[in-house]
């Protein structure tokens, strides 16, 4: 006995609804906002004029650290001496070969320590520039630690150079600069939307 085939469907009766469909015409979650209510990408959220600025200060940032990781190369001779006259005091008998040590060690974090300077600016420069507000707080944390290191040096009484003073007052400026553009009120809009949930 074959079966009946069920009656073609009429075009004027109601159908009923359908799932929601999202960008694409795939089905979405319910409650998931669809159609114009999607915010826009982070990447094409405008960038106010306090995060370009601080941007373009954390990449001054990186340079000036850069030049600083030079500078400390070309006074090389300088930081050996230091580096020998401290062991010396502490220790008048101290051998040659724990002085080459020390030394090599001194130039070991000269190198770490800029390099990881300059990638840091960078790096903070580029996820600010995104408005991630994650980055926000790491560079605040990073800008403050910057400020103390460099008041605890001053209030140390160590000896530095010309040079070097120079570089630490303007790094100093940099974070403290950086810090209050990051932390004003378009600012903060910005890391707001930046951050968030992006519905594709």
């Amino acid at each position: 006995m074959s079966s009946i085939p069920p009656p073609p469907e009429d075009p004027n009766q109601p159908q009923p609804p359908g799932p929601d469909l999202g960008p694409g015409g795939y089905p979405v979650h319910p409650g998931t906002p669809t159609g114009e209510s999607f915010p826009p990408p982070a990447a094409q959220i405008p960038q106010p004029a306090s995060i370009k600025l601080a941007v373009n200060l954390m990449r001054l940032g990186a340079v000036v650290s850069l030049i600083s990781v030079v500078i400390g190369f070309a006074t090389l001779d300088t930081l050996k001496d230091e580096v020998r006259d401290q062991l010396q005091d502490s220790d008048p008998t101290v051998s040659q070969s724990t002085i080459d040590a020390a030394i090599g060690v001194a130039i070991g974090f000269l190198v770490v320590f800029g390099a990881v300077g300059v990638l840091l600016w960078l790096w903070m420069a580029w996820k600010n520039g995104e408005g991630r507000n994650w980055a926000r707080i790491v560079a605040t944390v990073l800008g403050g630690l910057n400020i103390a290191s460099a008041l605890f040096t001053v209030a140390g009484g160590s000896s530095t150079t010309t040079l070097s003073a120079i570089f630490t007052a303007i790094n100093v400026v940099l974070a403290i600069v950086i810090l209050v553009l990051l932390w004003r009120k378009e600012s903060s809009n910005f890391y707001q939307a930046g951050s968030a949930p992006q519905y594709r």
